[in-house]
């Protein structure tokens, strides 16, 4: 059986064209998210497509990057998918499969060129935050909490995980904003 894997990384972003392409391909069941690839942990239908997937089946993706953005998680995948007698086709990157020894060499140096170009930008965005840093333009981004409201709890005698309750956050956010006021005197 064929069995495709289609991931976009936000909610905003079409599935269509990779939906299109997997049934173009003949896939006869397809697992679909709206989740960041920077990680395999979290993310549901990957986890259900790697659990259904039997031997003799193939899973497919449209491009690498739908599947896994790091080297070790790449080969993770792989190595679970292997063990149940599973194969792997990339529809859009050509020669990127496991039916064969050139197809694997290929999946692994993918792979790695995938890990290292995630590292240069990471690398890059750092960088440049820390040039705005000194040029005393970047200032962090804004709290994701409105730091007045858990304030003003907190000061109404509400504790941190009552707070966190009634604003639909964290606790480390809550401590996060109560920070300053809890800084010790001098």
């Amino acid at each position: 059986m064929l069995v495709g894997y289609a991931r976009v990384s936000s909610a905003g972003q079409s599935l269509d064209v990779q939906l299109e392409a997997l049934a173009a391909a003949g896939c006869e069941k397809v697992f679909q998210e709206k989740k960041s690839g920077t990680s395999a942990e979290g993310r549901d239908a990957l986890a259900d497509a790697l659990d259904f997937v039997r031997d003799g089946d193939t899973l497919m993706v449209t491009r690498l990057d739908r599947l896994a953005r790091s080297s070790v998680d790449l080969h993770n995948i792989i190595e679970r998918i292997s063990a149940k007698g599973v194969k792997f086709r990339c529809l859009q990157q050509a020669g990127i499969d496991t039916d064969s020894g050139m197809g694997k060499l290929v999946l692994a140096i993918l792979g790695a060129v995938a890990a290292f170009e995630t590292d240069i930008r990471k690398e890059r965005q750092r960088e440049g935050i820390e040039k705005a840093k000194a040029n005393g333009v970047y200032k962090g981004r804004k709290p994701s909490v409105e730091v007045d409201a858990v304030r003003q709890l907190h000061g109404d005698g509400v504790g941190p995980s009552d707070i966190a309750k009634r604003l639909g956050i964290g606790r480390t956010s809550v401590y996060r904003a109560l920070k300053v006021d809890c800084a010790p005197a001098d």
